[in-house]
């Protein structure tokens, strides 16, 4: 099986992600959020790439049916339901609802995602589960996308992406065939994998976060393997995959 890594969305071209198994990464905070929202009860996720976009679609599916979420520089959209932080998605605010979710960077990758044969979203807090899903899917190439910042490189998407696979090389050992990219993520994970909480509080998206003071969402989301859920992109929504 093949493993690649792209480091930004920007990196994608044309239709090579086609018939290819698709992971995408935005650790701060849009997978963190996403995950935790379908684990605590959720309907179902739209992303979207755009404020005007949300709106949009609030008006076509109506505004009792949906809760409008998202953010731009890391606060709340004016007008929006909830922003990006998982701790607003509580099962009594969220439950057996539709999210119109538009972020930063999140969103704008899984929405430039789309075209792959299957998508699905991953971070540190779901990292085996979602692991575990796509192996099962048995694809021949599996594609780690990091969602990045603004367009430029995230270290803790990058880690991320070199935690899983440095997994996935010690579950295939040689049958698993890694891109140069691939190779970098693994070396780059290596020399955080110690201490993942000091990592995010280093990384620019990470200090941004502690200086509007979500600390809590920071810790949060360096918690490897906490919850067990799986967003899978189906005709233009995350629901949960079963497990």
């Amino acid at each position: 099986m093949k493993l690649d890594l792209l480091f930004l969305p920007s990196e994608i071209r044309n239709s090579e992600l086609e018939e290819k198994l698709v992971i995408v990464i935005d650790v701060l905070r849009a997978s963190s959020t996403i995950v935790t929202a379908l684990s605590n009860g959720a309907k179902d996720i739209i992303p979207v790439e755009s404020q005007e976009d949300a709106t949009r679609l609030m008006q076509e599916i109506g505004r009792k049916y949906v809760l409008l979420c998202g953010e731009r520089g890391g606060q709340k959209i004016e007008g929006f339901d909830l922003g990006n932080s998982p701790f607003e998605y509580a099962g009594e605010v969220i439950q057996d609802k539709t999210l119109i979710f538009c972020s930063t960077n999140g969103s704008r990758a899984i929405v430039k995602a789309s075209s792959a044969g299957k998508v699905m979203v991953g971070c540190f807090i779901n990292l085996g589960a979602v692991l575990e899903n796509a192996l099962e899917s048995k694809p021949k190439e599996i594609v780690l996308l990091c969602s990045g910042k603004e367009d430029r490189f995230s270290l803790e998407d990058t880690v991320c992406a070199g935690m899983m696979i440095s997994r996935l090389k010690d579950r295939l050992t040689e049958s698993l065939e890694l891109s140069d990219s691939a190779q970098a993520g693994l070396q780059i994970y290596g020399q955080h994998q110690k201490n993942l909480l000091k990592m995010l509080n280093s990384a620019l998206h990470g200090k941004y976060l502690l200086s509007l003071g979500f600390q809590e969402d920071l810790m949060y989301c360096s918690q490897v393997d906490s919850i067990p859920v799986v967003p899978v992109l189906q005709t233009g929504h995350l629901v949960k995959a079963p497990l």
